[in-house]
Parts: C-alpha cells; structure tokens; sequence
C-alpha cells in the first residue's frame, strides 16, 4: 500500500489543481494520504478535504511556528475536531528553532499541550523538529516513558519523528522510544550521503515514507512543486540505497502506517 504520510493537500499551492493532484497521485499507486494540520483553520480545511475522498485522512495539530496564535479556547477546539471520524493523529506539532515566529517559551507549553491531549485521546503525534533535536527529543522520550509506565497503550505507538534529518544516536533513541521515522524526498538528494547511509542502516519496519508537498521536492522534480504522486519517488530511492525492490518498501512502509494510525 503506497502511502503518502504527510502531505499539506490542504494548502493554497494546490488550490488551482488539487482534483488533477490527486488523480495522478491515485494512477502512480497511492492509496492512502495523511494531511496534517498547522493550526485551527487550517484543521477545519484538512477535515473537509479528508470528507471528500475514503482514501484522504488527517491529523489536528498546531504547528510550533503556529504556536502564538494558542489561546484558551485552543484546546478545546482541537479535542472536538479530533472526534472526526478521519482523524488519526495529533500533529504536526513539535520544536521550530530556526524560523523566528514564536519564542521557545511559547513553543514549549504548546507541545506539552498537545502531548497530553494525544495521550488522552489515544492519538499517536506527528513530530516537527527544526534545529530542536535535544529539547524536542527529552520532551518525546519524558512522555513516551510516562505512557509506558502507566501502562497507556499509546506507549507502542508514540508516532513519528516527521522528515527525520538528526543523527544516528538520536535515531536509535527515538526508535528506543517506539518512534517511527518519516523519509522524505532529500533522501533523493545526491549532496545527502548522510542521510542516505542513515536510512540504509535503520529497520524498514521503523520507516514511513512522505512528500511533506508541496515542499521538500525529491529529485528528479527537484526544483519544482511537490506532489504526493511523489512518494514513489522516495519508496524507489530506498529501495535503491538498501538493494531490495521497490514492492518490498512500499508494502512494508504501507504496513508501518497502517499499524500507527489504524487506518482501514
């Protein structure tokens, strides 16, 4: 099952051809597409998009360089829209510390937030992390050994580190943690020998493949808008790098999907 993990369909780069997007992302083989949310608007949009197709879902989240708009009534709000039937996830949430649009003060109570609501809603996370790893991956693994010490199912299936670009030693200590890792279209990249070597060595049953699209192009459309027909792409380079066929990856990452967000 060719899936298509993290996709923002929802955004305004597609809104002149998003049914033409789609088309071609179901003729390329996808079957299924996860669109996370950035903030409470854009939740709204992702649920609505979700509604039009069986094979679209979508994780409720705000985003950490969303995170000033948090307010009072935030979490509210996002406890209600997880009870739509399409949502399989928390996310995307996470640690930004390389654009400037919210203080780590700020980004940090927000996470923890949003951290507990998925414990409380049973909902695996979808994790963000930009120049954050350290704070971001002690504030992953303190949860991660709560859920585990009370027992909380959520505990084996935490989420996953989305566009996973750290080191090897954070790797292992996420997948200590029962994180999965997320591989987009740098993976591609030919100025990428580390990340390559990185997901030639880590377990395939610990990997999810994605576009992030319409960002993080992979080649050879590098350059141009991404698209989630694009994973493909991603699924063959693996394939490639770990000397196995492309079915294998994509039946496998189609299954380590299908066992963290539940999906039917």
């Amino acid at each position: 099952m060719l899936t298509d993990t993290h996709c923002h369909l929802d955004l305004e780069h597609f809104d002149p051809d998003r049914a033409a997007v789609m088309a071609r992302a179901w003729e390329t083989g996808v079957e299924r597409i996860l669109i996370p949310a950035l903030d409470v608007d854009s939740c709204r949009r992702v649920l609505a998009l979700a509604d039009t197709d069986p094979r679209l879902f979508a994780a409720i989240g705000i985003h950490p360089n969303s995170a000033k708009t948090w307010d009072d009534q935030t979490l509210d709000s996002l406890r209600a829209l997880a009870a739509h039937p399409k949502v399989v996830a928390i996310g995307e949430i996470g640690l930004d510390y390389y654009w400037d649009f919210a203080p780590k003060e700020v980004q940090h109570p927000v996470l923890h937030a949003q951290l507990a609501l998925a414990a409380e809603l049973n909902l695996p996370v979808i994790i963000h992390n930009r120049d954050s790893t350290e704070d971001v991956l002690a504030i992953l693994l303190a949860w991660q050994a709560g859920l585990s010490a009370s027992r909380h199912p959520l505990a084996e299936r935490p989420g996953v580190l989305h566009s996973y670009s750290g080191d090897a030693e954070a790797a292992q200590k996420a997948l200590a943690a029962n994180f999965l890792l997320g591989v987009t279209g740098p993976v591609t990249f030919k100025n990428a020998p580390a990340l390559q070597a990185l997901v030639t060595d880590l377990p395939l049953e610990r990997l999810l493949i994605e576009t992030d699209a319409p960002y993080l192009t992979p080649h050879p459309h590098r350059g141009k808008r991404n698209e989630p027909g694009y994973v493909k792409r991603v699924a063959e380079k693996i394939a490639d790098l770990r000397g196995i066929t492309d079915a294998d990856v994509i039946r496998q990452t189609g299954e380590n999907a299908a066992r963290l967000f539940r999906w039917l």
